[in-house]
């Protein structure tokens, strides 16, 4: 009979229980963060079943990061609109000026 194979889903379960006692020395606020990543690592349960990996932590971490890095994208993206608006607000009001002095 061949060996049955965890769903990744509860793979990830046991790495969040694996996890617990590191969990339990956090403080409060970093405990919440750790368990936003975790969070993160669900959101691509589906990838990880496909990908099954000798080494699921992997996975879950590679998970993490596709999530921080769709994160720093948008942050980028704001900031080069606000940064692109504040500009074009500063050249509109040189043009301002300049026609003041004319």
């Amino acid at each position: 009979m061949g060996r049955t194979v965890l769903p990744f889903s509860r793979i990830l379960e046991q790495e969040v229980q694996e996890w617990r006692k590191f969990r339990r020395g956090l403080r409060k606020e970093d405990q919440q963060f750790l368990d936003r990543l975790f969070e993160e690592a669900r959101l691509h349960v589906q990838a990880g079943v496909y990908a099954s990996t000798p080494w699921p932590f992997e996975t879950i971490l590679l998970s993490i990061l596709l999530e921080h890095e769709k994160a720093l994208v948008e942050l980028r993206s704001k900031l080069k609109a606000m940064e692109e608006k504040e500009q074009e607000g500063q050249e509109s009001q040189a043009d301002g000026n300049h026609e003041n002095c004319l």
